[in-house]
């Protein structure tokens, strides 16, 4: 335990996603000993983030504007729809440069140990999409793991009765891994081979 601000510090630093209390204290350390002016910089980008960074009001991904870019791009093909659950799925997909299509990003997954359920995620937003007719196609991209498979499963059953083909990434991604730590191949290959969903 440290004194005061410095304690303060590291216990805000370890409240962050995957940094521990050892990352945290080193972190708080070399933040401690870094020029003030990249410090200053670090809390202004954090700032700023906060106060510009928003939602895309079509797809849900990261936006600075009211849609996001793949949004307002007329070349992207609007009869197919990729889900994800996460914006950083958005980005681990576009590195690949397989996929021309648009996406819609769920905000999560189903889990009802975390108390996340179909209520909690963006799927009424998906219906409203998918309501016009112009989605042929939805590819569920969710992690390949417990939680993943259930809000496929549960899409699959919302979506095959409205006659749209939905498939799911193929086999090249491990089961109980997450799609921002895909290698660009694996994650090309995944989605040159993806599948239709079955019942």
């Amino acid at each position: 335990m440290y004194e005061g601000i410095v304690q303060d510090l590291i216990d805000e630093l370890g409240r962050l996603p995957g940094v521990g209390p050892k990352s945290a204290q080193r972190i708080a350390f070399h933040l401690l000993s870094a020029d003030p002016v990249d410090v200053r910089r670090l809390a202004q980008v954090l700032v700023e983030v906060k106060e510009r960074v928003r939602f895309c009001s079509v797809c849900g991904n990261v936006a600075e504007e009211e849609t996001c870019r793949i949004c307002r791009d007329p070349r992207r093909d609007p009869s197919v729809l990729c889900v994800v659950e996460e914006s950083k799925d958005v980005v681990a997909i576009e590195r690949t440069r397989e996929f021309r299509g648009r996406y819609h990003v769920l905000g999560g997954a189903i889990s009802p140990i975390e108390g996340i359920g179909p209520d909690e995620l963006r799927i009424r937003e998906l219906m409203t999409r998918l309501a016009d007719g112009a989605v042929t196609e939805v590819i569920l991209a969710t992690d390949p793991n417990l939680e993943g498979e259930a809000t496929a499963t549960y899409l699959t059953r919302l979506l095959k009765p409205m006659g749209l083909r939905v498939t799911r990434l193929a086999s090249g991604l491990p089961v109980g891994g997450d799609l921002e730590y895909a290698d660009e191949v694996t994650l090309g290959r995944a989605f040159e081979g993806r599948r239709a969903v079955d019942d």
